[in-house]
């Protein structure tokens, strides 16, 4: 038999019959205050970068929402380091006396907390008399790290390692993640929704027959209890889009005639 191959490795082990998996990249967030923890604030930048991550390629595998203590954040920062390809953390960068990230972190890595040069420089510019010691604790970073939207007037990422420190702000971390995001761009995932007329109690068995024949598939089934026309929005996520298009035409094959209410 003769192949003719072009130079992608995963289209020749493909045609010779091997199964591959293409393995995305992965995220831990950090949510750092005890203002979380105490329901005084609502955490909605966790979602945001779950949401943002996701269209980028990027799995996020783990989130973690800490107090603002220094030994506390340097332990799970450095953890979180370790085990994902990236990290990001949201909060405790201010001026007052629980804004201890900068801190935590450069515990975690053994660093010193330094006051950098630029950061000082923009916030002597802007503020002139009216900047104080307390402000001027935002402009230290553990030692060794980089500034990314350095142009920003205040409050640019912080960056160690595959660390990636946020404010807690929403709109400033929003803008500053835009800003940076195709930085962590990586092989997009698709995604079929199917809209099934049945209750799980009936498809189940069908979902585990499907993740035997496709044991890399992504599948999500959950119920819906206050629409008509459909009782389960089922998700099958995959970042090879031939091995999605199989799984989707087993499924859609094995469940009862005229169940689907639609695809999309």
């Amino acid at each position: 038999m003769n192949l003719i191959f072009d130079d992608n490795p995963l289209a020749i082990l493909t045609a010779l019959g091997y199964k591959t998996k293409i393995m995305a990249k992965t995220a831990g967030i950090v949510i750092i205050g005890n203002e979380v923890l105490s329901g005084k604030t609502q955490d909605i930048n966790s979602h945001f970068f779950c949401t943002e991550l996701r269209q980028l390629g990027v799995e996020v595998q783990k989130i973690s929402t800490i107090q603002d203590e220094i030994e506390l954040i340097g332990r799970e920062v450095a953890e979180f380091s370790k085990r994902f390809d990236f990290v990001f953390t949201s909060g405790g960068v201010g001026p007052t006396h629980d804004d201890v990230t900068i801190e935590g972190i450069a515990h975690g890595f053994g660093v010193k907390v330094v006051c950098h040069p630029d950061i000082e420089k923009r916030m002597r510019q802007r503020l002139g008399a009216d900047l104080n010691e307390a402000r001027l604790r935002m402009a230290n970073v553990p030692d060794g790290a980089t500034l990314l939207c350095a142009d920003a007037p205040f409050a640019p990422i912080v960056n160690i390692h595959n660390v990636y420190i946020f404010p807690g702000i929403p709109r400033i971390l929003q803008e500053r993640f835009h800003a940076i995001k195709e930085r962590f761009r990586d092989t997009p995932y698709y995604l079929k929704n199917v809209y099934v007329k049945h209750g799980e109690g009936i498809i189940a068995s069908m979902l585990n027959d499907l993740l035997v024949k496709f044991p890399q598939l992504m599948l999500g089934s959950y119920p819906v209890l206050d629409l008509p026309e459909y009782k389960v929005k089922v998700t099958l996520e995959s970042k090879d889009a031939n091995y999605l298009d199989q799984a989707l035409k087993t499924f859609v094959a094995s469940l009862p005639k005229d169940s689907v209410h639609r695809i999309d």
